[in-house]
């Protein structure tokens, strides 16, 4: 009887502590996620704030009894943020469509084809991760300046078609489907790129999707190589836009007009990372697992 009970008192105690564990974890969780959430609800809660409702605030308020759309008007109205938001439409589609195709035939190669020194162009092709951003941008300047390819969608684009990360992590990815059903194909009479369309591709699906968003939240954010490869409006991005108002002296006296036009640049990327979310982690967990 006395081990009955002794029994129920320890399973009563790790209940408590399994309870005590799951506040503790979920206290921490809601703590973090308010940290991450923060910034963007005071850029929303700052765009719908009127100029002098914002003006007027010597202590900033966390709510507004008076919001206003008209931050929105002004930001459209600043600058032809329109124009700027096709830009970069076409922009992020037309470069990440050329980077999906490099980036597929490279890590097919570099996974399923057998070559001569294909591992030491490999462990060649990684080195060039540990290459500085800056020292990147400045070889691409140059090359794009001396190519006469400023101020177009050409010097904008080629610079962006490739990534080492991206292809290192398909190849992980093709390196993880069975080699069997790869000389079955090659049986069959299969060609290596049918293989690569029908097989590979359908399977690895997850990551493709993953990869396809990343690249396209990097080109709707990139800001510094647009910044410095163009010059003139016709090809301004949304990032140059935002720069744009806050250089014009617009964005410096009315703030919440220019966290309106954040608001309405980053509502995109928001929506669609939401939409794929699940995708994007299955591809990561998928390309990140060996064997």
């Amino acid at each position: 009887m006395g081990k009955q009970v002794d029994f129920e008192k320890i399973e009563k105690s790790d209940r408590t502590r399994r309870t005590a564990i799951r506040i503790v974890t979920y206290v921490m969780l809601t703590f973090w996620a308010v940290v991450v959430l923060f910034p963007f609800y005071w850029m929303v809660l700052t765009s719908v704030k009127s100029y002098s409702a914002y003006n007027s605030e010597y202590i900033p308020k966390l709510f507004t009894l008076s919001p206003t759309l008209q931050n929105y008007v002004d930001a459209f109205t600043a600058v032809p943020l329109a124009r700027y938001f096709m830009n970069t439409l076409v922009f992020t589609v037309v470069t990440t469509a050329i980077m999906l195709v490099v980036t597929i035939l490279a890590a097919f190669a570099f996974a399923r084809l057998e070559f001569r020194g294909k591992h030491i162009a490999f462990t060649a092709f990684l080195s060039l991760m540990m290459i500085p951003n800056e020292l990147v941008i400045i070889t691409n300047y140059v090359t794009i300046t001396n190519l006469d390819l400023r101020n177009t969608f050409s010097g904008l684009i080629l610079p962006s078609v490739t990534s080492v990360f991206y292809i290192y992590l398909l190849k992980e990815n093709f390196e993880q489907v069975p080699d069997q059903l790869y000389y079955a194909a090659k049986v069959d009479g299969t060609s290596d790129l049918k293989y690569l369309l029908k097989v590979l591709m359908p399977i690895c699906k997850p990551t493709l999707i993953t990869i396809t968003i990343l690249k396209v939240i990097e080109c709707w954010n990139s800001y510094v190589w647009p910044r410095l490869i163009t010059d003139d409006e016709a090809y301004f991005l949304v990032s140059n836009g935002i720069q744009e108002i806050r250089e014009n002296g617009f964005g410096r006296e009315n703030i919440p007009a220019m966290m309106a036009a954040v608001v309405v640049i980053s509502i995109p990327l928001i929506v669609l990372f939401l939409i794929f979310r699940r995708k994007i982690m299955a591809g990561v967990a998928r390309g990140g697992t060996k064997g």
